[in-house]
């Protein structure tokens, strides 16, 4: 063997000729067949996936090569078009993050900016973080907070002025810029920095700079805009169907889709988040914000966004996973995949009974948009854009769908079965109603909760709202709620020093609101 064999260079050299056998092989296809079979597949997986509706458009090389829909918007209700509204959920991250990369480009802020240097009252728990959180920080999630933290705050009615005031009351779960952690209410620190240097809401900004340019006339943002649509689809809660346990190895399988109506719908909710998931729109619009997005920020000739900007958009910045098969970066809201054969940028969105993927592969000209009327897994939506790529790149077929549908349903199985054989806690009685009833306070921020006892049932007044929730019993001295679409846990203190606490989720535990007086008092 000669001395100057290096085992190193044999590995790359060995790695580039398997890549470019990979390549070699994938011989681009035209779209009318891709779209023919794509077109099929697509309404296999509704089918399969026993989705209610669904909304898909593809754009090739400039050109719309599928705009339509499949299913309808409830059972028995009007059939899904290209014209139907469904909320997008994340991906609205990317159009905030489009907004700054604009105000960047006019010199208004910086990436590297200090928040608290712009915004003067911005807070946080820990204070060296308070004072060195920059506006990147935000984008890429990793600013301290747990993943989802804060998240279920505004179902009680909160506002993002609320929600930004609680701020400092937030525990940071892990080290400042110490990982990735995914997080939703950050993103009102964004909108107060876009309003901030614009004097101008979050919402005429994303009207202004992004909607009008791109020709999206039929997308909106927030919970009013969607409810008032009239081409707004039906959500639907999406789960496993616990059925009847046979023995260990046997189950009723079955899916169960139940459309969500009212209150169920968290609109309230859909508001507060705006800059981090309220954006509605169709998948044709959705297609115009994918071509702008391949076209490097272009539009009609114009840049809307420097090459530079659009560069900085598309950068990967932390790794958020990795396998033998591809890395995984997440860059300024958007996630950035490099495996074998292609590079592609997508993200998920995912709304009460809505979800959504976006996808565009550069190499390809290539993008997708999936808007579906359920909050089926998000493999379902993979399924999808991994048959398109592997369809236009001339691959073999694979059939994701049956191997992602099978590993959801055997993994919603085993979870179930689990549950079941865990021992059930000891039922203890409910107290005495009138010992709950009463106004408790949680100060400035929170204000008052009041309990009061009507028809043999206790009910809970909480939140800036004013909106009154009956209690259900769970066991002993805790009881449940519903607000705005999501379950609440709270736990009662009685007796002298009486008290409740209520469950925010996300690691959320603010601590007891202390009984001051056993009228029963309207929340202010």
């Amino acid at each position: 063997m000669s001395k100057l064999f290096n085992p190193r260079l044999a590995g790359l050299l060995l790695f580039l000729a398997t890549a470019t056998t990979s390549f070699s092989q994938s011989q681009p296809v035209k779209s009318p067949s891709v779209i023919k079979e794509f077109d099929e597949y697509a309404s296999k997986v509704v089918n399969e996936w026993k989705i209610p509706g669904m909304s898909v458009g593809v754009i090739k090389d400039g050109k719309v090569e599928l705009l339509r829909g499949y299913g309808v918007s409830e059972e028995g209700g009007a059939l899904i078009t290209e014209k139907s509204l469904f909320q997008i959920g994340s991906v609205s991250k990317s159009f905030t993050a489009t907004i700054m990369a604009q105000l960047v480009d006019e010199e208004l802020v910086k990436w590297d900016d200090t928040v608290k240097n712009i915004l003067p009252d911005f807070s946080m728990y820990d204070k060296w973080v308070e004072q060195n959180l920059q506006v990147k920080d935000i984008m890429i999630h990793r600013t301290g907070l747990k993943g989802q933290q804060g998240t279920y705050i505004p179902n009680l009615g909160y506002s993002r002025d609320d929600v930004y005031k609680m701020l400092p009351l937030l525990k940071p779960g892990y080290s400042f810029r110490g990982a990735y952690e995914y997080n939703n209410i950050t993103f009102i620190i964004a909108q107060k920095i876009i309003e901030k240097v614009t004097g101008k809401s979050w919402e005429e900004n994303l009207r202004a700079r992004v909607l009008e340019p791109l020709g999206m006339s039929a997308t909106s943002a927030n919970g009013d805009a969607f409810a008032a649509d009239p081409n707004s689809v039906t959500p639907h809660d999406y789960g496993y169907a616990k059925g009847k346990v046979v023995n260990d190895s046997t189950w009723a399988d079955s899916v169960k889709v139940s459309p969500l109506r009212g209150e169920e719908q968290a609109l309230h909710w859909l508001t507060v988040v705006g800059p981090a998931g309220s954006v509605n729109s169709t998948a044709g619009d959705m297609l115009k914000y994918l071509q702008f997005h391949l076209n490097k920020g272009a539009v009609n000739g114009n840049q809307l966004i420097t090459r530079k900007g659009m560069n900085y958009l598309h950068r990967g910045q932390t790794i958020t996973s990795q396998d033998s098969a591809r890395t995984t970066l997440y860059g300024h809201c958007w996630f950035v995949e490099q495996n074998n054969r292609y590079r592609l940028w997508f993200h998920t969105g995912t709304t009460w009974g809505f979800t959504t993927l976006a996808a565009f592969v550069p190499e390809l000209n290539l993008g997708l948009i999936v808007l579906v009327n359920s909050d089926a897994s998000s493999n379902m939506r993979y399924a999808l854009m991994r048959r398109l790529i592997d369809l236009y790149m001339g691959v073999p077929s694979k059939d994701y769908s049956k191997e992602y549908f099978d590993e959801w349903n055997k993994s919603s199985r085993e979870s179930i079965l689990k549950a079941a054989k865990r021992p059930a806690p000891e039922k203890v009685a409910a107290p005495e109603l009138n010992l709950l009833s009463g106004v408790y306070d949680k100060g400035e921020i929170f204000g008052k909760a009041v309990v009061d006892i009507e028809g043999g049932d206790a009910y809970i007044t909480v939140g800036p709202k004013g909106w009154r929730h009956k209690l259900s019993h769970v066991n002993g001295n805790e009881f449940s709620f519903r607000s705005d679409g999501h379950r609440f846990s709270v736990k009662f203190k009685t007796g002298p020093e009486a008290s409740l606490d209520i469950d925010f989720d996300g690691g959320e535990n603010f601590g007891e609101w202390k009984r001051i007086g056993t009228n029963n008092l309207k929340t202010k």
